[in-house]
């Protein structure tokens, strides 16, 4: 079948509209007719080349919609069912989704590489194969994706929230309630408040956390993390630990949760500084690939027990942690219609990351039908 996608075609290049050619799906895939898609910044870092890709790549990683074809040898969706497609897949059988880490499924190598899960690709225009970013490529009105990236959700949620599950809010709230295991009576920072951090401030108020210090050099954003749920806000770093040092008389952070857009070597010893004794900074936010230097007090770390963290996915289990997200919304304990800033159409892709990257949005959506 024709659809139309976003098609990141050079690194630094602009996404561009195109019609574009799409299989039918393969087995174990379905094709699926998009609702909404997230403007997620893992799909910038392919832009600034942050996050190694092979392009050409239909971009997009964040989204919901509805299954409208099944592969050979799918049993367990059908033609209609409501799905959320999320940017890790899991297979369910190797030995990381064995240990109940299916964030960490040995599928997962395959997110930038471009093609699907057995080397083909679903994806043409000008005459070239065309990638999807994490399998998915949801900026396009259908797309094919391995059942393993889908959970199907219940009937009657609102798919356009549904599509901010896929990755910002499951990620950003699982930064917290996961990776850095904050428990009640906590005192979290979390450093950036975009749609990965926005969810790591509900995340640590979900938590039970009496301190919540969100940090963002934008007003707006702060003043958005304080309605999400933060406690105190504050313009940088250096502001945020006056502030935790002042309420938690000295003790400091449970936990650092660095969001920001690009996470920089430089920066990990004013994190550290940000948590007391035992204390966990969680690196959640997307380094540069070639980023392999960090500054950094091992003193601190041996003295202090301190730790440093990877988060990816927030250590979440999608087909657990998802209808479960869904269904906190449906009980008012998670927000979503109020992270969402503004809505676009596809063809305003590149306005929605301008916004981005101007502070304007916490979260931006594509909206289909």
């Amino acid at each position: 079948m024709r659809t139309t996608a976003a098609v990141l075609w050079e690194p630094g290049g602009k996404w561009e509209i195109e019609e574009v050619e799409l299989d039918s799906p393969h087995a174990g895939e379905v094709m699926v007719e998009l609702t909404a898609s997230g403007l997620c910044h893992s799909d910038e870092h392919l832009v600034t080349g942050d996050l190694p890709a092979v392009l050409p790549m239909v971009g997009g990683h964040e989204g919901a919609g509805r299954v409208i074809e099944v592969g050979p040898g799918v049993t367990d969706l059908e033609v209609g069912d409501p799905v959320v497609m999320t940017f890790l897949p899991a297979c369910g059988r190797c030995q990381y989704c064995a240990q109940g880490v299916p964030n960490l499924c040995n599928d997962g190598y395959a997110a930038t590489l471009g093609p699907q899960l057995d080397g083909t690709y679903r994806f043409r225009a000008r005459g070239e194969e065309i990638g999807q970013m994490c399998l998915l490529g949801t900026f396009a009105e259908h797309t094919v994706v391995p059942v393993k990236s889908v959970v199907k959700i219940d009937e009657g949620f609102p798919l356009d929230l549904a599509a901010l599950v896929g990755c910002g809010v499951t990620t950003g709230f699982g930064s917290a309630v996961r990776s850095a295991e904050l428990r009640t009576g906590d005192t979290a920072v979390v450093v950036g408040v975009g749609g990965i951090g926005a969810n790591a401030v509900q995340g640590a108020r979900a938590a039970g956390c009496r301190y919540v210090v969100a940090v963002d050099p934008v007003e707006y954003k702060r003043e958005r993390a304080t309605e999400l749920g933060a406690t105190h806000v504050a313009a940088s770093v250096d502001e945020a630990w006056e502030i935790v040092s002042g309420v938690t008389r000295g003790q400091m952070g449970d936990a650092a949760i660095l969001c920001t857009g690009v996470a920089r070597g430089a920066d990990m010893q004013s994190l550290l500084q940000l948590v007391g004794k035992r204390g966990r900074v969680v690196v959640t936010a997307l380094a540069n690939a070639e980023e392999d230097t960090a500054a950094l007090s091992l003193l601190d770390l041996t003295l202090y027990e301190k730790q440093i963290r990877g988060a990816l996915f927030g250590s979440s289990a999608a087909q657990h942690d998802i209808p479960r997200l869904l269904e906190m919304h449906n009980l008012g304990q998670l927000k979503l219609r109020e992270l969402i800033t503004k809505e676009y159409s596809l063809d305003q892709v590149n306005e929605g990351y301008e916004d981005m990257r101007a502070g304007r949005n916490i979260r931006g959506l594509i909206r289909y039908r």
